[in-house]
């Protein structure tokens, strides 16, 4: 019905006054068409705004019932109305039914506009033009009703297909905008393809959704879409050029990042020094050479910093990325060439320095042993004889001044500031000797230069020729090395006697100046609200450490010799296990301490007693005495070579045993979420974070979880009985340290699980399989907690030569060098005190910028009198390391 009414009622043209007309033509089926069907029809015709409606309602043919339902339907008008026209039933009857009825229904029809009854055709022409209505209505208006009903369905159509374009390139655009940017030139060229063939295809279904049909582009709704549509299109347009210009830039962007990483290598290469004539000899050829095949690597380096330059010119979006690489290029073609000139010149002076060595001063040296020798004494003996002997002698000195050779003492010291540290001990010692040799020689000359001036004066007496007795030259002292094992055991014993007391009178000063003053009367005011009766979570259990470190049996051990200082570690094991009490404790009193850290009470404390450390610097103390025990031990380890080494091992195996039971305690101290009793587990035999890859096979197919395709992040613990899945989670607590937690996911029973130790060739990754490999657990062991170097690890290393190692480990072969001695470093010593407080602090660092805070953290804690310290005992070390041959030392 709703087709019918449409095909029947229209709205095209306007009244004299410009009001829109809507005309009900002749239809017999009027009142059958449903309310609904006319009113979304009306509604449809009025929804463009106007000043009014003229409504034509022809009804010469019909009846008054059909213009009663015409008028009743009218009531309802959505729009605004300016008059009603009627043209009344022609019927004579009819007609004046309808005359009546217009009469008495009039109020009923709830018109506010009039309703004009209408005769003819001619009464409609005077408020209608005819130009303004179609034929039937004794208008000239061209008018076919099926072909509007098919422009207005064509104008929906496309205001539809409008709004499907708008929304599908806002869509894409919101796709480019959100597209993460590729790291590589390859995958950036193929996004740059991908992006353009997708806007391509775009513009070729723009252009067929507009231009593919037929449209009346003259209606003024269509030119409204149009504009819409190209406003939409200039926009997207404008948007996709500065996405393409984006691609375009990363694409140049990576291309440039890849040049940098193929030449960098190539001028970052190390140019050594000799330590021997030939050695020298053929490092300067080498370097000759590596200058000109850098030459090409030199030039490409300083053509990408040209291009990297027009790239910042050119307004790049990576502008903060370009500009440091092009420094960078720049200062490493610098650094090669000064450091070639450099190593050229040193190595050159090397050269000419064992040149000058052998050449001359050995020359110099044997010309004048020879002279010496081939002067006979008896000749001597007479003062003319002893003259010309002495004319020769200084002649022969004089040659030395020719020749330079006095300055040997300057090139030396001048040798000492310009060499390098890897040749200048090697070439300490040539020169050394050859002074050595030289001042041996000139001090014979010297001597035989006395004795020919006694002779060459008035001589008394005939002298009988005696021979001189060879005069010994000055030898220095020798340090021999002393009882290596007995020295240093008895160092260390006496160290930690002396630390050991400095310790106990630390943690009686805490007892005393702080633990005891919480019950003094005269401070109680000056106690914090949140410390009340919280004693026990500040200090833990420090008076249990403070009563096992002071009694006598442990003092009389100390004193005593090596069986004892065994038996303390080995044979106390379990009550040192008041550690683990301590350690586990240890974060709820750091929470408690920054709450109440500045109060007065601990302000004044630490007045009476003088510190100069706060109570949470001292109160971190046992924590790092009880792995300060391991390193004693493990020197101690060091310096002994007879008895008592096997119970040394096993008194560091049973400490390093209790360190690790504190750390997995308090790791295990975190576990939530577990409804089980831990201490029916079982020991913990160990724990860390793994990456996690689960897999269930079921028959003879192999499922895998499509949600655990990523690797799971997850801390295991491994107890004698069950091996438990926990989530590790970080919580910040008032801004000061991450305190973690591990939140309880599964368990497997040891009973029946099995294991796979290596998987596809890696070390690190195995398979816990789990009732008869129905279950499979991949773990990848993930780094561990970062901490300060280790003793033999690999130097420390800048990034991009890690890099470059990691890209050619095939090609090249390097050493791995290790850590610096502490012996003799200030820096090395510093940085193991620091690796100590590191591993003593809970939770452990878990990422390198919070272990970075940690270090700075621990650093500014260190006394500058600890620094002067150890700088003034440089000498006594040095005797050190000469006694002990280069071997381990007390320090």
């Amino acid at each position: 019905c709703g087709s019918i009414v449409i095909c029947e009622l229209y709205c095209i043209w306007r009244g004299k006054d410009g009001a829109p007309i809507i005309t009900f033509p002749e239809y017999s089926g009027f009142s059958e068409v449903p309310e609904e069907d006319f009113l979304n029809v009306v509604t449809y015709l009025t929804s463009i705004p106007s000043i009014g409606f003229i409504i034509i309602i022809d009804r010469r043919k019909d009846k008054w019932s059909s213009v009663k339902a015409s008028l009743s339907r009218i009531g309802a008008f959505p729009g605004n109305l300016q008059l009603v026209l009627v043209l009344r039933p022609s019927r004579f009857f009819q007609r004046a039914i309808a005359d009546l009825g217009i009469k008495l229904h009039r109020d009923d029809f709830k018109m506010k506009v009039p309703i004009v009854m209408l005769n003819s055709l001619a009464d409609l022409h005077s408020y209608v033009d005819k130009g303004q209505l179609t034929r039937e209505l004794g208008g000239n208006l061209e008018y076919c009703h099926s072909q509007w009903i098919h422009h207005r369905t064509a104008i929906e159509n496309f205001a539809m297909t409008v709004k499907t374009t708008a929304q599908m390139l806002q869509k894409f655009g919101t796709d480019l905008a959100e597209t993460e940017l590729p790291n590589d030139v390859q995958c950036t060229k193929d996004l740059l393809v991908a992006h353009t063939d997708k806007h391509n295809n775009l513009k070729v279904i723009f252009f067929f959704n507009i231009y593919s049909g037929e449209f009346p582009f003259y209606v003024l709704r269509l030119l409204q879409l149009l504009a819409q549509l190209d406003e939409t299109e200039n926009a997207f347009e404008q948007f996709w050029c500065k996405h393409h210009l984006k691609l375009e830039q990363c694409l140049q962007l990576r291309h440039f990042e890849q040049d940098f990483r193929e030449v960098y290598p190539y001028i970052c290469l190390s140019v050594y020094t000799g330590d021997c004539v030939a050695r020298v000899e053929q490092l300067l050829k080498e370097l000759k050479t590596l200058e000109e095949k850098a030459q090409a690597s030199l030039e490409k380096a300083q053509l990408h910093a040209l291009h990297g330059d027009q790239l910042i010119q050119s307004n790049h979006y990576a502008v903060d990325s370009i500009r440091p690489k092009c420094v960078e290029l720049r200062r490493v073609c610098d650094d090669f060439s000064n450091e070639a000139k450099k190593k050229k010149d040193l190595n050159s002076l090397w050269l000419g320095l064992n040149l000058f060595l052998f050449l001359q001063v050995n020359q110099w040296c044997e010309s004048g042993i020879y002279l010496l020798a081939s002067q006979a004494v008896d000749k001597c003996q007479s003062q003319e004889g002893a003259e010309s002997a002495l004319t020769d002698i200084e002649h022969f000195l004089e040659s030395a001044e020719k020749n330079q050779l006095t300055e040997l003492r300057n090139l030396h010291n001048q040798y000492e500031v310009v060499l390098s540290e890897d040749i200048k001990v090697s070439g300490s010692q040539i020169v050394l000797k050859a002074l050595k040799r030289l001042e041996d020689v000139q001090e014979m000359f010297e001597k035989r230069h006395v004795s020919l001036k006694r002779l060459s004066a008035k001589q008394t007496r005939p002298v009988q020729p005696v021979a001189p007795r060879p005069e010994s030259s000055p030898k220095r002292p020798s340090l021999k090395n002393p009882s290596r094992t007995t020295g240093g055991q008895q160092h260390i014993m006496t160290e930690l006697i002396e630390t050991e007391r400095l310790y106990v009178e630390e943690l009686q000063s805490i007892m005393e100046g702080y633990f005891a003053e919480l019950d003094n009367s005269e401070l109680s005011h000056l106690i914090p609200p949140s410390l009340e009766n919280k004693r026990d979570v500040l200090f833990g259990n420090l008076p249990e450490i403070y009563e096992f470190h002071n009694r006598d049996v442990f003092s009389l051990s100390l004193h005593s010799v090596l069986s004892f200082f065994l038996f303390f570690f080995f044979c106390q094991k379990e009550e040192l296990q008041v550690y683990e009490k301590y350690c586990q404790n240890k974060p709820r009193s750091e929470v408690l301490w920054r709450q109440c850290g500045d109060s007065l009470f601990f302000q004044e404390c630490q007045k009476k007693l003088d510190h100069k450390l706060s109570l949470d610097a001292y109160l971190l103390k046992p924590v790092q005495r009880i792995t300060k025990y391991q390193l004693m031990l493990k020197e101690m380890l060091k310096c002994n070579k007879g008895e008592g080494t096997a119970e040394l091992e096993e008194a560091l195996a049973t400490m390093l045993d209790i360190i690790k039971s504190v750390n997995d305690s308090m790791h295990q101290i975190a576990i939530t979420g577990f409804e089980g009793n831990l201490s029916e587990l079982g020991k913990l035999l160990m724990q860390g974070s793994f990456n996690v890859w689960t897999d269930h096979k079921k028959g003879h197919s192999k499922v895998k979880d499509l949600a655990r395709f990523k690797p799971m992040q997850r801390h295991l613990f491994l107890y004698d009985k069950m091996l438990l899945f926990c989530k590790k989670r970080e919580e910040t607590t008032d801004g000061h340290e991450k305190t973690p937690s591990y939140s309880f996911k599964h368990s497997l029973k040891m009973s029946a699980v099995g294991i796979t130790e290596n998987v596809k060739g890696d070390s690190k990754k195995f398979e816990v399989w789990y009732n008869d490999t129905s279950t499979i657990q991949g773990l990848d062991k993930i780094m561990e907690t970062p901490s300060p170097q280790d003793d033999n690890a690999p130097i420390h290393t800048a990034r991009i030569v890690k890099e470059w190692h990691e890209e050619h480990s095939n090609e090249v072969e390097h050493l791995v060098w290790p850590a610096q001695s502490p012996d003799l470093n200030i820096t090395e010593h510093l940085w193991s005190v620091l690796d100590i407080q590191v591993r003593c602090r809970f939770p452990p660092p878990s990422s390198l910028k919070e272990l970075e805070g940690i270090l700075t953290e621990e650093w500014l804690k260190i006394p500058l009198e600890t620094i002067h310290k150890l700088y003034e005992s440089i000498p006594r070390r040095i005797e050190a390391v000469i006694a002990a041959k280069g071997g381990p030392t007390p320090y």
